[in-house]
């Protein structure tokens, strides 16, 4: 009974501790360190290559289940990109890096416009807005209409059109 019981439990952890998600991603890097501009790239979960050291600038991501963030080469912009390698999305940039995660999800750019994907990097508002503040309480401030001021480092959007919006983009009064 207790070769049973041990059997039993030895098949359930391996079964526990197999990878349901083959398609994964996993991140290699030129050197002893990983930090922004040392080389990097990612492998399938086989050990192929899928995206070079060298296509982009730096990898974030250590493991890409859903979707992963790198730095493009020569743009600095920062890009989603998926399991395969797509390039899904621009990244917002907040504060020399990727947007903040907030209210489950981040702001992206797409043809201009900024919107909002989850953390497994789905599109959840599609980019239609000129400036859209991170969300706060599940509420986030947008306008279809601003302008981008330079304040040394910084900038600032200013617009006398700011409304709010829901978690489905819904438009409400505050």
């Amino acid at each position: 009974m207790k070769k049973l019981s041990f059997g039993i439990i030895i098949i359930f952890l391996i079964s526990a501790c197999s990878s349901k998600n083959e398609n994964y991603l996993i991140k290699f890097y030129e050197g002893e360190f990983d930090e922004i501009g040392v080389p990097s790239g990612y492998l399938s979960s086989k050990g192929d290559t899928i995206i070079p050291i060298g296509k982009y600038f730096y990898c974030y991501t250590d493991t890409i289940r859903n979707f992963g963030m790198v730095i493009e080469q020569g743009t600095g912009k920062i890009l989603g990109i998926d399991q395969n390698g797509t390039e899904l999305y621009q990244v917002f940039n907040y504060d020399n890096g990727p947007d903040y995660v907030k209210s489950g999800l981040f702001r992206i750019i797409k043809q201009g416009k900024i919107g909002y994907a989850d953390s497994n990097g789905k599109i959840v508002i599609q980019p239609r807005f000129n400036c859209a503040h991170p969300f706060k309480e599940d509420l986030a401030k947008v306008s279809d209409n601003c302008e981008t001021i330079q304040d040394g480092e910084h900038s600032i959007w200013k617009s006398d059109n700011w409304y709010h919006i829901t978690k489905n983009g819904i438009r409400v009064d505050k």
